[in-house]
């Protein structure tokens, strides 16, 4: 890894073990407002049985479980698992005969989404530490990727992409909430670290993140939804408009 992108995951990594060290997650740790981020984004029904340790460290950006059409006993892979909301929705929805795996290179961020897993006495997920640009996960070991709002904060997304191939079984999908920009964001935006850490200055063009994942060997993406998000940060010179998106895409059957 390079020292560019180390420096990166270190204010990352920084700003979401602060984040989850707090017994109340303010407003200002999530990537953005509740305008276009948060449990809010949500169907209520969906958070009913969630307790407020797990809403409340919902630092996404949309919802990418309901796009992703989970089926009783898959084997789901979240990337950027935080607190683990997402994976503990999906849980329910694969089943007892299903699994989920939650990465995240932030230790506390492990150790919230473990506790709450614990008190919750979910069986069929698991959290493991690591970089989403290199997953501890198998080769064709996965039927359903999600992530929310992660990807925009890795500085090396086409490595993130081909590991997502890598790991999907042939036929596998995936589903993606995040920041996406139309335009890009001048040079001394984007060395901002601490937006980037933010959910903002790492965020690239919406063309060239799907063209991004069709290089890396995805087929079938698609935009679902887009909805502006410009509320995340004040606006400022050389900024682009920003947005939430929902993307999905497959794993070739063959190749």
């Amino acid at each position: 890894m390079s020292k560019p992108d180390a420096r990166i995951h270190d204010v990352v990594r920084n700003r979401y073990s602060q984040a989850a060290t707090r017994d109340v997650v303010a407003e200002s740790d999530s990537c953005c407002d509740d305008d276009c981020c948060g449990p809010e984004l949500y169907n209520p029904e969906m958070l009913v049985d969630l307790p407020v340790d797990v809403t409340g460290l919902s630092l996404g950006c949309g919802d990418p479980v309901t796009i992703a059409d989970l089926k009783a006993g898959e084997t789901v892979l979240d990337l950027g698992s935080g607190g683990g909301i997402d994976c503990f929705l999906a849980a329910k929805q694969v089943g007892e005969g299903g699994y989920v795996i939650g990465v995240d290179m932030t230790p506390e961020m492990l150790a919230k989404a473990n506790a709450s897993k614990e008190r919750m006495g979910v069986t069929n997920v698991e959290f493991r530490q690591g970089h989403i640009e290199n997953l501890p996960v198998d080769d064709n070991s996965i039927d359903v990727i999600m992530s929310n709002c992660v990807i925009n904060l890795s500085p090396d997304k086409a490595a993130v992409f081909a590991e997502a191939l890598r790991v999907l079984k042939p036929g596998g999908r995936i589903s993606i909430s995040d920041i996406v920009t139309e335009g890009d964001f001048s040079d001394e935006l984007r060395a901002d670290t601490e937006k980037w850490a933010e959910c903002v200055t790492g965020a690239i063009d919406v063309a060239d993140y799907t063209a991004m994942m069709r290089e890396a060997g995805f087929v079938d993406v698609q935009i679902v939804d887009k909805v502006d998000a410009d509320g995340i940060v004040e606006r400022q010179t050389g900024m682009p408009r920003v947005f939430s998106a929902r993307i999905t895409a497959s794993k070739a059957i063959s190749s």
